[in-house]
């Protein structure tokens, strides 16, 4: 379907319009009669004149009229060809193709492809499409998020510091005991798995908690996306001339909650991880003033510097510059080096 749509075009583009060196004439909708003439109607007929004489000739060439196999085989290939010539002049838009092949039949190649492009095109409704296709996406997206959000569990509930930090968490909560009382009837293996169900629970919470890897949401889903978003840009319109029409035309110093704001979106960070943010490292932010442009700049400057002297210390780097020096082609990776 795709070469069709693509090799028509380039036909009639590139075969020459000379009328002297097309196949005579042939109808390609009602094959060797004219479908007006088929339906026994004229090219101004209306649709309901059309209709009627399509009921009338259906009507006459219906199979079950004719009893003999051989009348029967020609009643149907003729009842087909009526109901083709009225499939054709029903619709506005192929009636129009239709007259304007009548009216340009030197026109072959062109004629064929807004045929063959009309046949083949697709039958179901295009909101139909959309709609189905959102719908998967969104399914898909929440399976997705779901499948990403248990994996990082997995993961954390094998590496021992996180492993540590969430049982010491379970067992302030009372949780876990510092020492399993057996439980009749429940063997080691249950509560093993109890208490990996707990480990991973606390690792979930404190993920969502501190920003690092939120649950999956319904609102994170295209199609809830796509049905608020007119809200959503009301309110960053409103937000955004609210801030110009304070900040901007009246000059009004910033509050807290704009510092804060500009801090958070200066550090990259959403408000879900700002609000997890300890309030000494809060302090520090708000000391440095870093929602200031000139303030930031400095800041940027140092944590680039800071981050430049680490790396010039870790294990890596030292061994990519003993590498240069000595101008070895062999290079080792340790995992045991501080990357």
């Amino acid at each position: 379907m795709l070469l069709l749509r693509i090799a028509l075009p380039l036909l009639y583009f590139l075969v020459p319009h000379s009328a002297q060196e097309y196949a005579p004439y042939q109808d390609l909708y009602c094959g060797d009669m004219n479908c007006y003439h088929l339906l026994g109607v004229s090219r101004d007929a209306e649709k309901a004149l059309i209709s009627k004489a399509y009921r009338k000739l259906a009507g006459k060439w219906h199979p079950d009229r004719f009893r003999t196999p051989e009348e029967k085989k020609e009643a149907e290939q003729m009842f087909m060809r009526i109901a083709s010539g009225y499939e054709v002049l029903k619709d506005d838009e192929t009636r129009k193709e239709y007259d304007y092949m009548l009216d340009h039949p030197e026109e072959t190649y062109g004629n064929y492809y807004r045929y063959y492009k009309r046949r083949m095109a697709p039958k179901i409704d295009v909101r139909i499409v959309l709609l189905a296709l959102v719908t998967v996406v969104s399914a898909v997206q929440y399976y997705s998020a779901w499948y990403n959000f248990e994996q990082t569990i997995n993961h954390l509930a094998t590496v021992p510091k996180y492993r540590y930090q969430a049982l010491e968490i379970a067992k302030n909560q009372g949780l876990i005991k510092d020492k399993p009382e057996k439980v009749k009837g429940v063997t080691k293996d249950e509560m093993r798995k109890r208490e990996e169900e707990i480990v991973r629970g606390v690792i979930a919470d404190m993920m969502d908690k501190n920003g690092g890897y939120q649950r999956p949401e319904l609102e994170q889903i295209l199609w809830l996306q796509i049905v608020r978003f007119p809200n959503t840009v009301y309110k960053f319109v409103k937000f955004n001339i609210d801030w110009i029409w304070r900040f901007y035309i009246l000059r009004n110093e910033y509050g807290s909650t704009e510092t804060d704001y500009l801090t958070r979106r200066n550090l990259g960070l959403s408000e879900r991880q700002w609000d997890a943010v300890g309030e000494a490292e809060k302090l520090v932010y708000s000391s440095r003033k870093l929602w200031e442009r000139e303030a930031w700049r400095v800041w940027s400057e140092e944590k680039a510097e800071e981050e430049r002297v680490r790396n010039a210390m870790s294990g890596r780097s030292k061994q990519e510059r003993r590498w240069e020096k000595k101008g070895d082609n062999r290079m080792t990776f340790d995992e045991n080096y501080d990357w």
